[in-house]
């Protein structure tokens, strides 16, 4: 199979011109036609084209397995995802598609997961979409072929899934609105949007209703939860309590399963899309300001699952089992249905809530797991706690077989030593519900270089550090499977190329030594089109030539692996002058002291020097403090652990800790943190000070905390050592 070849493709639009991985005469594959790309250890992954430097560029990166074309699909046949849906209908029709638990009352527990297939998806996604387009036809006045977005606001469910298939089958797109956003936010995209359909749950619905008179366009509401059960009492349906509440908003209500029964009485033939159709306006959470609607078309999202396919390894065909909990309305999840439905693999949803997934994993033993560092350093702890902090004999062999496989990794080995994966990783993998596991992913943030060290030695499996943004798709660089070196996000994928932009006010170049440094840019079929009715905003990050400014600042180093070292625009100026990046300076200190599961770096512009929010990682910090105070501290109490934050003698202890990481990440002293306080868990989506997806949001942290971070500055330096140096 050659790596790549030029075909022609007749459109809708015309003749396009994309490359693809096979040929135009060889049948459409499946998942174990192809393998996963991997290069050998200390081979380049990655490789500059010859002449492409620019003054105040670097030269451009592509993957060293496509070094002269990128690449737009795995098949000339597969153009959308509608196309790739449909292949794996045809090719595993009767293969576990979406699935999902019911609650037992009578056992008062969760049932095992209950499947729909390919063929009844299929067969879903046809009535629920034609049930909808003669619902905006007869209520909005929206003739059938017509264009439009329909809003989407609920958590992960088949119905979320079921109406993006509808809406792909039909040539219309969804626009996402996060769960967790408030009727601002919910108000303003709508609006923007101009969408006349609405597909939620039921909790979601009273917040739009209640925000009815600012949506003009909103004309049909589509509950994905039934509106009444054989158990209700006349009268006192949810229909029936809606009812009045719907007629003077002037809104048509209708449940998910009345929906699919108008389509199945009145089928409209699909209307298949295009590869320039959009296929979501994907509004993306952001840390300030209102959110932008980025613009994805169906050849962004096939070009961008053709790369995950290409580059992220699983168990192989079509016997894949994914757990859906990251929000479906952000990218990162998106791209993993994208994959999934791809391929004939089975997708499973969350019972509930985030505090339960454990118990579904379990249920499910998922094959894949993609996942954000807040949660994998959780599931570190949890290991931890039962294998290396283990007493006695476990946890002395514990640390013997992690202690081996790092070594292993360190040597330019896998990790995987048939000896420990017997003895050790076996069981932990059992006793977490991942013994089927054979790919994890991190994204969405930067994770510390010993939890995914841990990870991969412990669970026994790849474990990859990828990046991407939601203008992006979710993707663009990913680490190779037998890539067991920590800290970089692996090469850019086969379907975009890089290229570094000089950021001289923070003294980044791409003539940096020894490896370029500067603001990542991408370019590719991956990048979107534009910020939906935003064309100023589009023009900053989109040039003319179609590079994509990040705005995050990355290294790239000789074997064409990619390191996000800061980024761009989160930098502050003290009163001496100094500009300091944090999000640099906190990698180097979340990696260097392990009490912390986050760390957060402010500086006022009128203050000399920078101070800390802290917090804890229970399991690493209560031994610690154990031994600081000489008595048992439990990493269980909340109660108990708060208390023992607020200690004098704890706090400076941290400090400590927190100056041998500031000296070995080679920290100036401008850089450093003087004064730490330690808290419990102070960053959380619920205090709104992390985006759905767990990035930080730092104004708002900085409002949050404006009391400790002023007491930190009247209290000065925490250790006097560092005082004197002031």
């Amino acid at each position: 199979m050659s790596l790549t070849k030029d075909v022609q493709v007749q459109q809708a639009s015309g003749i396009a011109k994309i490359t693809t991985i096979f040929p135009a005469d060889a049948p459409i594959p499946v998942k174990g036609d192809f393998t996963v790309y991997s290069t050998p250890y200390g081979h380049p992954q990655a490789i500059p084209v010859p002449g492409s430097e620019q003054p105040g560029y670097s030269a451009v990166y592509r993957n060293i397995h496509t070094p002269e074309k990128l690449v737009d699909t795995i098949h000339p046949a597969l153009l959308t995802i509608y196309d790739s849906f449909n292949n794996a209908v045809r090719t595993y029709a009767d293969a576990n598609c979406l699935g999902h638990r019911e609650y037992v009352p009578a056992y008062k527990t969760w049932s095992p997961y209950k499947w729909e297939s390919y063929a009844r998806i299929a067969e879903r996604r046809t009535d629920f979409g034609s049930g909808l387009l003669r619902l905006a036809d007869r209520i909005a006045g929206i003739k059938i072929g017509s264009k439009f977005g329909v809003a989407l606001y609920s958590p992960n469910q088949p119905e979320w899934v079921i109406t993006d298939l509808a809406l792909h089958a039909y040539s219309l797109y969804g626009v996402t609105l996060y769960d967790s956003l408030g009727p601002e936010s919910s108000e303003y995209i709508m609006n923007l949007a101009e969408a006349p359909v609405l597909v939620a749950s039921i909790n979601n619905i009273p917040e739009i209703l209640t925000i009815k008179d600012k949506l003009p366009h909103l004309k049909v509401i589509i509950s994905m939860d039934e509106l009444e059960h054989p158990h209700d009492k006349p009268g006192n349906t949810t229909r029936a309590l809606l009812k009045t509440w719907t007629k003077s908003k002037d809104v048509a209500l209708y449940s998910f399963s009345e929906v699919e029964r108008i389509g199945q009485n009145d089928l409209v033939p699909h209307i298949p899309p295009s590869r320039d159709d959009i296929l979501t306006i994907n509004f993306t959470s952001g840390t300030t300001g209102v959110p932008k609607g980025v613009v994805l078309t169906h050849a962004n999202a096939i070009a961008a699952m053709s790369g995950a396919v290409l580059h992220i390894a699983s168990s192989a065909k079509e016997s894949d089992v994914h757990l859906s909990y990251l929000p479906l309305a952000h990218i990162y999840e998106r791209i993993t249905l994208c994959q999934i439905i791809s391929f004939g693999a089975a997708y499973g949803f969350l019972h509930g809530p985030i505090l339960e997934l454990v118990d579904d994993i379990k249920a499910l033993r998922p094959t894949i797991f993609p996942s954000v560092p807040r949660l994998l350093n959780r599931i570190e702890e949890a290991v931890r706690a039962k294998t290396i902090a283990a007493p006695g004999l476990a946890g002395k062999i514990s640390k013997r077989a992690l202690n081996a496989k790092l070594a292993d990794m360190a040597a330019g080995g896998t990790g995987k030593i048939a000896l420990w994966d017997t003895l050790w990783s076996r069981k932990i993998r059992k006793n977490a519900g991942f013994d089927r596991l054979a790919t994890g992913v991190s994204g969405s943030a930067p994770i510390a270089e010993n939890t995914i060290q841990f990870l991969r030695a412990a669970l026994a499996c790849n474990f990859l550090q990828g990046y991407g943004l939601t203008e992006s798709f979710a993707f663009g660089l990913v680490s190779e499977p037998d890539d067991k070196v920590a800290g970089h996000c692996g090469p850019p994928a086969v379907c975009v190329e890089i290229r570094l932009k000089d950021v001289p006010e923070m003294q980044y170049f791409s003539t940096d030594k020894p490896h370029p440094r500067g603001e990542l840019m991408m370019r590719g079929p991956i990048i979107f089109q534009e910020y939906y009715k935003e064309p100023k905003k589009t023009a900053e990050v989109l040039d003319k030539d179609g590079w994509l400014c990040t705005g995050d600042v990355a290294k790239i180093d000789d074997l064409g692996r990619v390191y996000i070292i800061d980024r761009v625009k989160n930098f502050f100026k003290l009163a001496q002058g100094e500009y300091v990046a944090p999000e640099h300076i906190e990698n180097i200190y979340n990696v260097g002291v392990d009490i912390a599961s986050q760390v957060f770096v402010h500086g006022d512009s009128v203050q000399t020097y920078l101070v800390a929010i802290l917090a804890i990682n229970p399991e690493t910090f209560a031994p610690f403090a154990s031994q600081i105070l000489n008595r048992p501290v439990s990493a269980t109490d909340a109660h108990e652990l708060a208390t023992v934050c607020e200690n004098r003698a704890v706090r400076e202890a941290a400090m400590k800790m927190m100056e041998r990481a500031a000296s070995t990440g080679g920290l100036k002293g401008f850089e450093r943190v003087k004064n730490v306080m330690l808290k419990v868990d102070p960053f959380t989506a619920e205090n709104e000070l992390l985006t759905p997806t767990l990035k930080l949001k730092r104004p708002q942290s900085v409002k949050y905390y404006r009391d400790d971070l002023d007491k930190m500055y009247a209290e000065g330096a925490l250790l006097t050592s560092i005082s004197s140096k002031l």
